[in-house]
């Protein structure tokens, strides 16, 4: 783009005074910083727009935003002719979250929408629940999940209450492309704005409830500590613990209030110890037997549990879902498998999903990063039962009722998992030992390196092409079988030669797959100016006894990977 003339042309009388002053002080004083601000449009990646808040077109604002909704706007009425469109909005936390659902709403009624738009912040998963409640045609929400501060983002959900995907995305983006700011209508019309709360909430509780509980023995017994970390949780999961009758729950007052600046915390991402430091503290004084922690949107959640030595430890999204889907399985099981039921998970995830679904002989379905995949899985086959599935990245959805990552049941289900193994004489930490000795001990390690800025992104797509062109023959003496290339959609197996399509749509993402197992996976984040690499690796653990000396070799092997590949 060319930054210096795109700019200017924010100086125009269509822009409001603040924005003109701001922009006039860059082009005198800071000509870095408006490059940084211009030198490309914000684009959907897999969770939607998301970005740092400012002035310009490479930030999250009134006009960004606006010039999305206008052609989303223009979409749902070319899709939707001779209807009355209908568009419900949530927000969180997120400073800013407010006042720009509020544009969004009043564009939208622009252009003859009716609107939906929750009175207060409210989760992601209720978001994805109102859209079917509602009717719907579209559903859109405000945050930017477990970034920093700073940022500020806009999903957009279709009729069936998943996040848009091909080809609708394409479509959508192709609308907005194709305006200028000025064909942004900003002229609301207030008729069509109406203000939701207790009625959704009751149906979504509801729903959360019959989803999520087991009725599980002990929970008298059983001690939580929760922290929204600033977040929207606070809306709905004390009162979804409540409703399933948990009545021994500690919620961190210090991080109880919303508050998009996160104050107590470094980052409010459930996926970094720090995170949960406060509730872990005060689950040790009190002697808890959980820890559950959600993002700023709540649909990812941190679980501390206490392990073999009575100390709390955070598990990572990999264990938590193993452990969920395991417990859903043995539910279905009980009641007889009707032989349509499938899990899901994606490719950068633990392969021990896969080894489950042989185990109980169910469908395993596996998609590209991004939960808008699992979620399109479940439209895509409207015949088979989605029991449940997740990511790496904390995220899991329980069931179909919503069709996005749900810390909210979620939550409920894992204290129905703990509270029944402790009433069992077992822990949520044993039983997942436990499924190691069944399946395989399975073992994740994530790295994420951040780089920020224009500059950032071009390090980011070097370190990606640098891991594609050097390709490593071995990995901890174990020879690379397979390599998987989702750019090419091809896989190939560098010992033989034998190549193997790739069912899935094409995607920055590297794996390669040793003979012993091990995988290793490479991709930029869709969401973060960031590049990941995710490892996995396995044996056997023959008895539950053998589980802290095979856990030291895993954690070693891990280890050596990393030095391994300099990462």
């Amino acid at each position: 783009m060319d930054v210096l003339s795109t700019a200017k042309s924010w100086l125009t009388d269509f822009f409001d005074i603040e924005t003109k002053k701001e922009i006039q002080d860059l082009l005198q004083n800071n000509t870095q910083e408006l490059e940084e601000r211009f030198y490309k449009n914000l684009e959907f990646g897999t969770g939607g727009m998301r970005g740092v808040m400012g002035v310009g077109t490479n930030r999250i604002n009134k006009y960004t935003l606006g010039k999305s909704t206008q052609g989303l706007s223009n979409y749902l009425k070319k899709t939707y002719k001779g209807q009355e469109i209908k568009v419900v909005i949530a927000y969180d936390c997120r400073h800013n979250s407010d006042t720009l659902s509020q544009v969004v709403a009043e564009v939208l009624s622009a252009n003859g929408i009716k609107v939906f738009r929750f009175s207060a912040l409210r989760t992601t998963p209720e978001l994805s629940f109102a859209v079917r409640h509602l009717n719907c045609h579209a559903g859109i929400v405000l945050t930017a999940s477990h970034n920093p501060p700073e940022y500020n983002g806009y999903k957009v959900y279709w009729t069936d209450g998943g996040q848009i995907v091909p080809p609708q995305d394409g479509e959508i983006i192709a609308e907005i492309d194709s305006l200028s700011f000025e064909d942004i209508k900003f002229d609301a019309n207030h008729n069509l704005i109406e203000a939701i709360d207790k009625e959704v909430d009751e149906a979504f509780f509801n729903e959360s409830v019959k989803n999520g509980n087991f009725n599980a023995a002990g929970k008298d017994d059983f001690k939580i500590v929760f922290t929204s970390i600033h977040g929207t949780s606070i809306t709905a999961i004390p009162e979804v613990l409540k409703r399933a009758r948990y009545n021994n729950v500690t919620v961190i007052e210090e991080q109880a209030e919303p508050n998009g600046d996160f104050p107590t915390v470094k980052s409010p991402n459930p996926e970094e110890p720090e995170a949960l430091a406060m509730a872990i503290a005060k689950a040790e004084e009190i002697g808890a037997d959980m820890v559950v922690g959600t993002d700023p949107d709540s649909d990812r959640l941190g679980i501390a549990v206490r392990n073999l030595d009575g100390e709390m430890e955070l598990l990572n999204g990999n264990q938590t879902m193993v452990l969920m889907t395991k417990f859903l399985l043995d539910q279905y099981k009980a009641k007889g498998f009707k032989g349509n039921e499938f899990i899901a998970t994606t490719i950068v995830s633990t392969p021990m999903m896969e080894q489950m679904a042989k185990a109980y002989d169910v469908e395993f379905k596996t998609a590209l990063t991004g939960f808008k995949w699992i979620g399109k899985m479940i439209k895509d086959f409207p015949k088979s039962t989605f029991v449940g599935g997740g990511e790496e990245s904390f995220g899991y959805m329980v069931g179909d009722f919503v069709r996005d990552k749900d810390a909210v049941t979620s939550t409920l289900l894992a204290c129905e998992i703990a509270a029944q193994a402790k009433a069992n004489g077992s822990s949520f930490y044993k039983d997942l030992i436990d499924a190691y000795v069944e399946f395989g001990f399975y073992k994740e390690k994530l790295i994420s390196i951040t780089k920020k800025g224009m500059s950032g992104a071009e390090e980011i797509k070097q370190m990606l092409k640098d891991f594609k062109e050097n390709l490593v023959d071995s990995v901890q003496g174990s020879k690379v079988l397979w390599i998987e290339d989702y750019n090419t959609s091809i896989s190939k197996n560098v010992q033989t030669g034998e190549e193997k399509a790739i069912d899935l749509p094409k995607s920055n993402v590297l794996i390669y797959e040793t003979e012993d197992g091990t995988r290793i996976a490479a991709r930029p984040s869709g969401t973060e100016p960031k590049v990941k690499f995710y490892i996995s690796t396995n044996t056997t653990l023959t008895r539950a006894e053998d589980f802290k000396s095979v856990n030291s070799q895993l954690d070693s092997k891990l280890e050596g990977i990393v030095s391994e590949l300099n990462l």
